[in-house]
């Protein structure tokens, strides 16, 4: 079965970003249907958002609480939560999003 996957580096601490929530969601019509939530491991990865639903064709949107993440930390963020929407074309591949933050900024690219 094919996945979206995401990892979280902090790049301001130089290391994964571990505990971070994530949640996945499709949009259905003018709204969003949330698929799963988890958290991030000690890699800083997320799998398993899917479960056990079949990936298909449409528009997705990962939500990263990055908020929750810096409050535990004590640093004062600018962004509460991340909203990163991609489209998924070719379902029967892998689809991975890594999130690069720091509490001003963040980037994000189509992995492998």
């Amino acid at each position: 079965m094919s996945e979206i996957t995401t990892h979280v580096l902090d790049t301001s601490r130089g290391r994964p970003a571990v505990g971070f929530q994530v949640g996945l969601q499709v949009k259905s019509g003018d709204t969003w249907k949330t698929l799963g939530a988890g958290l991030t491991d000690a890699n800083g990865r997320c799998t398993g958002l899917l479960g056990d639903i079949s990936l298909d064709k449409g528009t997705y949107r990962l939500l990263f609480n990055a908020g929750a993440y810096y409050r535990e930390l004590h640093v004062e963020t600018f962004y509460s939560e991340i909203s990163i929407v991609f489209e998924v074309t070719h379902p029967e591949t892998h689809y991975h999003v890594p999130l690069l933050i720091s509490p001003f900024g963040y980037s994000t690219y189509r992995g492998s």
